[in-house]
């Protein structure tokens, strides 16, 4: 693993993007963007995490994120250990149509990566990239919120729901703790 793909300090904001084996378009429906909701707040609450910026895309997330007192990989490890757990009951649960579907290719993967018993839903690893200057920061924030408008998913940022957008665009700087100076 090159240097740029690991988290020197966990106290830096970093840019990470967690994605869904096989790409498989999940966050289309609000219970499994619900489920992230409770685990990045969880995370916040009793793990020190602090999110800077965030989006939910269909298939993918991105996130600047810091921490003051767990490791990011801690954090990010056991984030996606609970969040695969939680999916993959609320695919089996609910009225979900692609349901047979998506279970078929998550065990694909677990039987293909050898390391996991039933499914594997994420990707292995969170590619982070230390955000070290404002000008890191900025880029960034502006690449997040305007993912959904560059895929065509909405027309204006503020549109998309499952995005640090609104926050940012009515100066909610203490949600997201980042510096005011940093942002646009």
């Amino acid at each position: 693993m090159s240097e740029r793909y690991k988290v020197i300090n966990s106290q830096t904001p970093t840019f990470i993007t967690i994605t869904i084996n096989g790409w498989v378009d999940l966050f289309v429906r609000p219970v499994y963007s619900n489920i992230i909701d409770d685990a990045i707040n969880y995370c916040i609450k009793n793990k020190g995490l602090i999110v800077h910026a965030y989006i939910y895309m269909t298939s993918h997330l991105h996130l600047i994120v810091s921490s003051k007192e767990v490791e990011l990989p801690a954090i990010i490890r056991d984030f996606k250990k609970h969040t695969s757990k939680e999916l993959i009951k609320a695919i089996k649960n609910i009225n979900e149509s692609r349901r047979e579907w998506m279970l078929k290719k998550f065990a694909y993967e677990a039987n293909r990566s050898g390391r996991t018993s039933h499914y594997k839903l994420w990707q292995d690893g969170f590619h982070p990239v230390i955000l070290d200057t404002n000008e890191k920061i900025v880029q960034r924030v502006n690449y997040i919120h305007k993912n959904p408008v560059k895929a065509g998913i909405v027309r204006q940022e503020r549109d998309y729901l499952n995005s640090s957008y609104l926050a940012y665009e009515n100066k909610d700087f203490k949600m997201l703790n980042i510096p005011v100076h940093v942002l646009f």
